[in-house]
C-alpha cells in the first residue's frame, strides 16, 4: 500500500470520483491503523447547484477550494460527519464525497466505534464510514497526500466494473449521473436498485 501523491490525482472532479474507486482511505489512530477500500463516491462538480461551493467560498467551505487532495469534513443535518476530497486547482471549489468503504484493516476498532459486529454495515454510507474511521471536524482541511492521521493510498488492486448512477439524498441537480460505485460490492450504500 502506497500513499497517493497529488500528481496522481486527476484535476477534474468527475474523473477524480471515478479514479478513487478502488483506492484506500487510511486512518492512523493511537490504537492502530484503520483502513477501507473506496467502493462508492459522488462528484460535486464546478457550477453544481447541489454543491456547498455553488454560492462561493465561505469559512465552512474553504477546504473545497484548496488544491485537489484535501479533506472537506462537514456535519450533515447535525447528525453525521461527511468526508470529501477537494478535486480541482486551488481557488476552484468542487469535491468528491466518499460514500462507502470495504473494511480492510482495524476491523475490531471499526466495530467498537460503530457499535456493531456486522462487517457489511461498518462503512456502508458516508456517516457510517466517518464513524468507523473516527473522522470528525479535526480532519477538515487536512492534506490527504502527506503523512498524517488520515491519508489516501493505493495498491495493485484494480476495480473490475465501475457503475454510474444518480446521486443519493439530494434535491438540486439530482438527475446528474455523478455517483460512481464498484458493481457487485456488498458494501455499497443505497438500495440494490440503485446499484445495478
Amino acid at each position: 500500500m502506497k500513499r497517493l501523491t497529488r500528481e496522481e490525482l486527476p484535476i477534474d472532479t468527475e474523473t477524480l470520483a471515478r479514479f478513487l474507486i478502488g483506492k484506500i482511505v487510511v486512518r492512523e489512530t493511537p490504537d492502530g491503523v484503520i483502513s477501507g477500500r473506496i467502493v462508492e463516491t459522488e462528484a460535486y462538480i464546478i457550477g453544481d447547484a447541489a454543491s456547498h461551493t455553488f454560492k462561493g467560498m465561505t469559512p465552512r467551505t474553504r477546504p473545497m477550494f484548496l488544491e485537489r487532495g484535501h479533506a472537506y469534513v462537514y456535519l450533515n443535518y447535525g447528525v453525521s460527519w461527511m468526508l470529501n476530497v477537494s478535486s480541482e486547482v486551488e481557488g476552484i471549489g468542487a469535491g468528491v464525497l466518499i460514500r462507502a468503504l470495504e473494511p480492510l484493516e482495524g476491523i475490531p476498532l471499526m466495530q467498537a466505534s460503530r457499535g456493531t459486529e456486522k462487517l457489511r454495515d461498518l462503512a456502508r454510507g458516508p456517516g457510517r464510514l466517518t464513524q468507523a474511521l473516527q473522522i470528525g471536524p479535526w480532519a477538515d482541511g487536512l492534506d490527504l497526500c502527506v503523512e498524517g492521521p488520515l491519508w489516501l493510498a493505493h495498491d495493485d488492486h484494480e476495480p473490475a466494473d465501475i457503475g454510474v448512477g444518480i446521486r443519493i439524498g439530494i434535491t438540486k441537480d439530482a438527475d446528474r449521473p455523478l455517483r460512481f460505485y464498484l458493481r457487485g460490492s456488498p458494501f455499497l450504500s443505497g438500495t440494490r436498485a440503485l446499484n445495478v
